[in-house]
């Protein structure tokens, strides 16, 4: 079996420009000083990151890991999360995710999602010469306002959507396969990809390409009302990044899954930080560790009550405590013994 790596921090819930999150050697000082091992680091996020800059030049990358290391962390993924939202975007939310690109961007979707792929085949090139072998994202959303069939959704209608967003995510995943690096789209309501049967779609419409796989985050399993068990049961094998975020979901006669519109204190769905929600990490942990998972465990911090430094804080503690060290040999090694074919005939009895 192989060790989960951590603990780790996502910045981007951190980074601003008050000190020290302005800067990304004041920030890794930062993380480093709580116990982190590794940053997660948004490509967007020009305080901590030039992703262009990354995508051509070997000396600046060297030096982003140089000054990162100096600090005993090490860069764990680089976070594609709002240019891979741009991939895909109905017209109805075009001026909610305009803030998600350069201003000069603003009301023009198509430049816009051209844009988009370019960021992202950057990040494929920055996550190689950073020497990374996953990189984290969403999938963009052409169907989301259709999640509720009501009303019914004419037959094809979905298939079409799938077929579209394969097509543009297709030559992304082939760029990204040109660096060796696996595309992880975190599964999360509000995206296309927001639960396993979604996922499976994706793959079929991407003839099941190598490098569409999945960063899970159970926190969104919560609000959904999903098992996050079974899920890695059945996607383990595409499971390549780990948010580790906790939530919670007490819902009554007000709200429930949908959240009636509310802000996050008021929703029956809440994201916590870590240990005061609702989600079984000794299981998680414990499968992960089962079925090999090698990659980081990330802090991802978006607690609705808690003060984010207090929640850096205390995960950096809960994720080095769920970190499992897997045993080298079986408990009950001691009372084995040696054995060959014609013993093993002789115990059963066969000759």
């Amino acid at each position: 079996m192989k060790k989960i790596k951590g603990p780790a921090i996502f910045l981007a819930q951190f980074m601003s420009d008050k000190a020290p999150f302005n800067s990304l050697e004041s920030v890794v000082k930062w993380v480093s000083s709580m116990g982190y091992k590794g940053i997660q680091i948004p490509s967007n996020d020009k305080r901590c990151f030039d992703l262009e800059t990354a995508a051509e030049s070997q000396d600046y990358c060297d030096e982003i890991k140089g000054l990162c290391e100096e600090h005993g962390v090490a860069i764990t993924e680089l976070a594609t999360h709002l240019q891979g939202q741009l991939v895909a975007v109905h017209p109805a939310y075009d001026e909610l995710f305009d803030n998600f690109a350069p201003t000069e961007l603003h009301g023009k979707p198509k430049e816009r999602t051209a844009w988009a792929v370019e960021q992202l085949k950057m990040a494929a090139k920055a996550s190689r010469r950073l020497g990374l072998d996953v990189c984290a994202s969403f999938s963009g959303a052409l169907m989301w306002h259709l999640v509720y069939p009501w009303p019914q959704r004419p037959k094809g209608l979905v298939d079409e959507g799938f077929k579209e967003l394969a097509k543009r995510w297709l030559p992304i995943l082939d760029a990204f396969d040109e660096q060796g690096v696996d595309v992880c789209y975190e599964i999360h309501p509000g995206e296309d990809l927001h639960d396993g049967a979604t996922f499976e779609r994706f793959l079929e419409a991407t003839n099941n390409h190598k490098r569409a796989n999945i960063l899970f985050d159970p926190s969104h399993f919560v609000l959904q009302q999903l098992d996050y068990i079974d899920f890695i049961e059945r996607y383990h094998d595409r499971i390549k990044m780990f948010h580790v975020k906790d939530a919670e979901f007490n819902p009554n006669g007000r709200t429930g899954v949908y959240g009636g519109y509310e802000d996050w204190q008021d929703r029956a769905g809440r994201f916590r930080s870590l240990g005061d929600g609702q989600v079984d990490f000794k299981r998680i942990f414990s499968l992960l560790t089962q079925y090999g998972y090698d990659g980081w465990a990330v802090l991802e911090w978006e607690c609705c009550l808690k003060h984010p430094e207090d929640g850096a804080r205390e995960g950096a503690k809960f994720i080095a405590d769920h970190i499992i060290r897997p045993t080298e040999y079986a408990f009950d090694d001691f009372a084995g013994g040696a054995g060959d074919s014609s013993s093993h005939r002789r115990i059963l009895q066969l000759d």
